[in-house]
């Protein structure tokens, strides 16, 4: 089966290229605070957090306390945790491998320079 993104379209191919060239954290930050307003990141993190807060099966109120997301943005949200493309497992996942050291740290910087 495969799988064929909502959102796809050659200027989000590039922009999703670009994303993936960013080589740490200081880089993202520059990227992202020249590409989106600051209430758009906010948001996106936001986002993330709720995700990983149902995972972790917090109630809605709990969640909403926590992030200050509305209702609506948890219920979307764990819509999307539930059905949707599995990009928010997939980064959970990740996130959670990352931070107990099964994951390398993302700088691609020291990869690409060994090659």
């Amino acid at each position: 089966m495969s799988f064929e993104p909502r959102i796809k379209d050659p200027l989000v191919d590039r922009l999703f290229e670009a994303i993936l060239l960013l080589r740490n954290q200081e880089e993202c930050y520059r990227f992202f605070d020249d590409l989106c307003t600051v209430g758009e990141i906010k948001a996106l993190a936001q986002r993330l957090e709720v995700a990983r807060l149902l995972q972790a099966r917090r109630t809605y109120m709990n969640i909403c306390r926590m992030t200050g997301a509305s209702t609506a943005t948890v219920s979307r949200v764990k819509r999307f945790l539930n059905s949707g493309s599995g990009g928010y497992k997939l980064v959970l996942q990740r996130l959670a491998e990352y931070r107990r050291g099964v994951l390398p740290p993302a700088d691609r910087g020291e990869a690409d320079e060994q090659q």
